[in-house]
């Protein structure tokens, strides 16, 4: 067997802590912007620390102009709106403070400023020639890990389908965690975006492209998030559980940024772009049935997750074992409000045939541990259903 050769993306640089906010306009300076978009969405526009975001930047005497009409689930219309923005503003740094909505956006308005066309023509693996201009985000909420990732996730509003882009030139420059940005996350959402950082976190630990690099953090995540989640839905106030999940949904973005992923988001992706349902809910539900699918591919790396989400597994068979994986993931989504199943957020039975048949399409399916046919997906959707 040769020695197998990989490669590690991320920011070069990452703020991860208390108070990291507040030094957007320092690093904002050190990048050389001078004159500043900030991109974000309607709700965090009117949060107090967006305003505070855009005072530290005028401190540096850098001019600040704001575009707040990212839509959860971003369109290629609002990434084009976005662009065009940009161009009349004459702005040559972004700052994109939010969810993974808002900084996906971001990344794609970066990606077709520098490059040209639209943001069509690089739904795909490194299509893009050349370096977005340079981007600062901060990540409000702790589970997409969008604020560190190469990818971000567009929604076509023609087809209404998902367009991946996986490319080095949308890493950002800078990322920012800041616990604190967290504490007012609403309870479901904050449930919703745990859980799809634990999505991340599996599925790049189960990944065909799993190094030992991303094992690690993976991991640690899958551990974070255990001990941490409950508690940040239970009180959002709790710093301690919030730096917990900060620090989960950031290593979990280390491994998926690398590792890739797997059929919960190929599936996710289509739920999304059809019904406009939450990502991390998505996922929430999708996960257990996925890794009950993957369980005699990976069954060693399920025992793990099983682990380390504090399940006991000794006196039993390999199977067993691996199988304690599935009732964890199921029992932690229980504890934080997550609904059981797709038909109670609005899922049409009639239409799981086409989702399926999307899923097997998206990118994220070529990087599964076991490979499923259509009436597989199928199968896994009904179960879910």
């Amino acid at each position: 067997m040769e020695p197998q050769v990989y490669g590690f993306f991320m920011p070069n640089e990452n703020l991860i802590g208390i108070g990291a906010a507040k030094q957007v306009g320092q690093k904002v300076k050190e990048l050389g912007g001078t004159n500043v978009l900030i991109v974000t969405g309607k709700v965090v526009e009117k949060l107090d620390f967006t305003q505070s975001i855009a005072e530290s930047i005028q401190k540096e005497h850098i001019p600040v102009s704001l575009f707040s009409d990212v839509e959860p689930n971003p369109t290629d219309k609002n990434v084009e709106d976005g662009v065009n923005f940009l161009k009349k503003e004459n702005c040559d740094l972004v700052v994109a403070i939010g969810g993974g909505s808002s900084l996906d956006c971001a990344k794609a308005i970066c990606l077709v400023a520098a490059n040209g066309g639209t943001i069509h023509d690089y739904a795909g693996i490194d299509l893009s020639p050349s370096p977005m201009l340079p981007l600062i985000t901060v990540n409000t909420t702790a589970g997409t890990a969008s604020e560190m990732t190469r990818i971000a996730v567009i929604t076509n509003t023609n087809s209404s389908q998902k367009m991946v882009i996986v490319d080095k030139h949308i890493t950002p420059n800078l990322s920012i965690n800041d616990p604190q940005l967290t504490e007012k996350l609403p309870a479901n959402l904050t449930a919703e975006t745990g859980m799809d950082a634990l999505t991340h976190a599996v599925e790049a630990f189960m990944s065909i492209l799993a190094t030992p690099v991303t094992d690690a953090c993976a991991l640690q995540a899958i551990r974070l998030v255990g001990q941490h989640l409950r508690n940040a839905v239970k009180n959002g106030e709790n710093l301690v559980a919030r730096e917990g999940m900060t620090n989960a949904q950031f290593l979990a973005g280390m491994a998926f940024n690398n590792a890739l992923l797997g059929y919960a988001h190929a599936i996710a992706h289509q739920l999304g772009g059809v019904y406009n349902l939450p990502h991390g809910l998505c996922n929430a539900i999708l996960l257990p049935h996925i890794v009950k699918f993957n369980l005699d591919a990976k069954p060693e790396k399920a025992t793990e997750i099983a682990m380390a989400l504090g399940e006991k597994v000794n006196d039993l068979s390999p199977m067993e074992s691996a199988e304690k994986a599935v009732s964890a993931i199921k029992k932690l989504a229980q504890d934080v409000g997550i609904p059981n199943r797709l038909s109670e957020i609005g899922v049409k039975e009639e239409d799981l045939l086409m989702l399926a048949e999307l899923s097997m399409k998206d990118p994220c399916a070529l990087f599964n541990p076991k490979k499923a046919s259509l009436d597989d997906i199928v199968s896994i959707l009904k179960a879910a259903f």
